[in-house]
């Protein structure tokens, strides 16, 4: 995120209260998994996706703000992706029949 809109993010939770957005997250999470499922279902539905999407952003954004932990969040996305890289490269060498 861009310094403005992480400011932005900062000043919601100023404003609306921690308590508040943590409920809004977990919200916006429950209509992401809904459109999904609806994909899922076969409708056409990728711009309420995309806009899902950018809702839980900017919510995860806010979380990382309210517990400070943008760093350890950073770190373990790291950690993730890594494990995640290897478990791609152990598939591709030796596939599950």
């Amino acid at each position: 995120m861009t310094k403005c809109e992480t400011a932005i993010c900062q000043l919601a939770v100023n404003v609306y209260g921690k308590t508040s957005q943590c409920t809004v997250c977990m919200e916006e999470m429950a209509e992401l998994t809904k459109e999904l499922s609806k994909n899922l279902r076969g409708q056409d539905n990728a711009a309420h996706i995309a806009e899902e999407i950018a809702d839980v952003e900017i919510m995860l954004e806010q979380l990382k703000l309210m517990f400070s932990i943008r760093d350890e969040v950073t770190q373990q996305r790291t950690v993730k992706l890594q494990r995640l890289d290897s478990r791609i490269s152990q598939s591709l060498i030796h596939p599950k029949p």
